[in-house]
């Protein structure tokens, strides 16, 4: 999920869009309703209504691919995830699906790691603190290309397990699901981003979904936008 500020809106308004991506690479893009979501600086809160509506969407769009709804929906974004939204995503999302909200943003260099040798931490490399927070580096050396691609000290990136609807993941799972992430952003030649696509694309798709001619309509095809 992504929110961006609708360009000269006087009462301060924000987009909600969301992306699915699928497992086979297939995706979708959404538009969420309009409205009052920024709550704080780096906070952006959906009502119930506007939440519920969002979900529904996402699913009945995977239904329409799969002819049944997902087993498991992960949600990841930058803000978190409050009493009365993430209600709603539960009451939208089947019975037999479970929804888990990941929190992904990078750091500031509050955290680093160091290794003997020429050149920084292997890309993949996690430091896990509890069962929901994790740090990892999806930047660094990478083995196969003998090389580091970056100017400094790679930062990693603060993973949470924010909220579930029934079982919490793994965080390996978690973890492994964002390293994959990192490399299929098809708008780029680089051997892999440093944020997931989840995150990198929808900051890019978002600016175009707030764009007069992109502010109706339903979901559109994730190629469209590459």
């Amino acid at each position: 999920m992504v929110y961006k500020n609708l360009p000269n809106n006087r009462d301060n308004h924000v987009c909600c869009a969301a992306q699915m991506f699928l497992s086979e690479g297939d995706g979708v893009v959404f538009r969420g309703a309009n409205g009052p979501w920024k709550t704080g600086k780096y906070e952006y809160h959906l009502n119930a209504d506007a939440a519920k509506e969002l979900l529904e969407t996402v699913i009945e769009a995977y239904r329409d691919l799969h002819s049944e709804p997902p087993k498991e929906l992960f949600i990841h974004g930058q803000a978190s995830f409050n009493d009365e939204e993430w209600q709603a995503f539960c009451q939208a999302a089947p019975k037999g699906t479970n929804v888990v909200g990941v929190r992904i943003r990078p750091t500031g260099g509050d955290a680093k790691l160091f290794r003997a040798g020429d050149y920084p931490v292997i890309r993949g490399t996690a430091l896990s603190l509890d069962e929901k927070n994790a740090y990892l580096w999806t930047s660094g050396y990478v083995p196969q290309l003998d090389t580091y691609i970056g100017p400094e000290t790679p930062n990693p990136l603060m993973v949470t397990i924010l909220r579930s609807k029934r079982h919490k993941p793994e965080m390996r799972t978690v973890l492994a699901d964002i390293m994959g992430l990192t490399k299929i952003n098809y708008n780029s030649c680089n051997f892999n981003d440093g944020l997931p696509v989840t995150v990198r694309f929808a900051k890019m798709v978002g600016d175009i979904l707030v764009m007069g001619s992109a502010r109706e309509g339903g979901p559109q095809p994730f190629k469209y936008y590459i």
